[in-house]
């Protein structure tokens, strides 16, 4: 997350840096006269009962505080010069994924009873920053009719990066295997942009649903989060949110193919691929990592200390 943080505006990162670090080392100090360093203490948050405060806490603590700190200062820096405002609005609200993920997964060590509400609220979050970013390309590009006239300009493309080569011809979109045996050919124009556009608003959508769902299965007692077992709904929910995001990437990946060479001006695939990165992989990430737990691999003394909470610990050294 960092990188798509850096891509942007590197003096900024320096500054930011620089206003850090010092916090990290009065953290630094104030744990090491406390004695955190050497010996465990104990939190009382929220009322709740006592939270055993050790070095994971405070590494990812530390973590926590460099990415949103350098986050607001991006943001800070936008609303400054905030000249573009349907380009920035969006971009915005794709940097904020960083302090949401963090603070949100921070909450979650702290407190194992709020976790399964801070993960709901921050997959939430994903299926929009996933809208923030399609939004912000369309933005770039002069907003939703120029695309579209965009579109129906194009004549053919190639690609020289295989990962991203979607080819078409005569604008006239085509499916790689299997997905040509079972969909509709897209023409480029209104017909493709819809196509695209109901691709991943269908994820905002669902991603809200299975979040209902999972608190509802959860009320009763139902939904085992993390278990891999037919009478828990955590598996169910999973299958479908996985078909959903793939769709989803797959549709973003088809509309950068097309504009990819329109969006040169922003540099735009260290953004895609980040932000794919940090969408896809942060998603099968958590369901291995629930897996590997169901199946008893983790027996080191992180995983036994920190149980379910690894993947929020995860991901705040991650961001």
């Amino acid at each position: 997350m960092f990188l798509f943080w850096s891509v942007q505006t590197p003096a900024l990162a320096k500054m930011a840096l620089k206003m850090v670090f010092p916090s990290i080392f009065f953290l630094f100090s104030a744990a090491e006269s406390s004695g955190i360093s050497r010996k465990m203490l104990y939190l009382n948050l929220y009322g709740q009962s006592n939270i055993l405060l050790s070095w994971p806490i405070l590494s990812a603590g530390i973590f926590v505080l460099v990415s949103v700190v350098l986050s607001l200062f991006l943001v800070l820096d936008h609303l400054v010069v905030y000249y573009e405002p349907e380009e920035q609005k969006f971009l915005i609200g794709i940097i904020l994924m960083v302090p949401v993920y963090a603070i949100e997964s921070f909450l979650s060590l702290l407190n194992s009873k709020a976790a399964f509400i801070c993960e709901i609220m921050r997959d939430c979050y994903e299926a929009f920053a996933l809208y923030c970013f399609e939004r912000y390309l369309i933005a770039c590009l002069g907003g939703e009719e120029r695309t579209i006239k965009l579109m129906e300009n194009q004549v053919q493309t190639s690609s020289s990066m295989p990962l991203l080569e979607l080819a078409y011809e005569d604008r006239v979109i085509r499916h790689p295997f299997p997905l040509n045996c079972c969909m509709r050919k897209w023409y480029l124009g209104p017909d493709f942009y819809q196509a695209v556009k109901i691709g991943i608003v269908q994820y905002m959508i669902l991603k809200t649903i299975c979040a209902l769902l999972a608190i509802i299965l959860q009320l009763f007692g139902v939904y085992g989060e993390g278990k891999f077992e037919w009478t828990c709904g955590y598996p169910y929910l999973a299958v479908v949110l996985n078909f959903s995001q793939t769709w989803a990437l797959y549709c973003l990946i088809q509309f950068y193919s097309v504009t990819k060479d329109k969006l040169d001006h922003i540099k735009p695939l260290a953004k895609f691929l980040v932000f794919k990165s940090i969408v896809f992989l942060t998603w099968w990430q958590g369901i291995i990592v629930a897996f590997l737990f169901s199946t008893g691999a983790f027996r080191g003394h992180l995983a036994q200390e920190l149980k379910t909470r690894i993947q929020d610990y995860i991901i705040c050294i991650e961001v």
